[in-house]
């Protein structure tokens, strides 16, 4: 059996750096905008602006970070529900972005293989 391996070309990486304790809330949404999935993992934040503004909010260090790859279609979409899931409009709750990504590949199962090469042969 030969393998071989499927590309995406067509996605992003939207990153999103939370307080502690928001991720949940965040991948939930997410997911209702359409992603399959995310990656959370833990870190550390520090720098010059631990305490914002002249109210005096402290801004924990410790971080949650999502990882969320997406179609390029699914973009502003995931993007916009991301940013009101994680209140991002409020000062020292987090930080997004977008990275184009060249390329990734993962697992397809065959029936949706099958599916966008028939897609594929009809566009031509």
């Amino acid at each position: 059996m030969s393998k071989h391996i499927i590309v995406l070309t067509d996605v992003a990486l939207i990153t999103c750096i939370v307080q502690k304790g928001s991720a949940d809330v965040i991948v939930t949404a997410a997911q209702n905008a359409g992603a399959q999935g995310a990656t959370v993992f833990y870190a550390r934040g520090g720098g010059v602006r631990e305490r914002l503004g002249i109210l005096g909010i402290a801004v924990e260090v410790e971080k949650e970070v999502i990882n969320i790859v997406v179609a390029t279609d699914q973009i502003d979409r995931v993007f916009e529900k991301v940013y009101l899931a994680g209140n991002l409009d409020t000062p020292g709750m987090g930080f997004m972005y977008v990275t184009p990504l060249e390329k990734a590949a993962t697992y397809i199962p065959k029936e949706i293989e099958n599916k966008l090469a028939n897609e594929i042969k009809q566009s031509v």
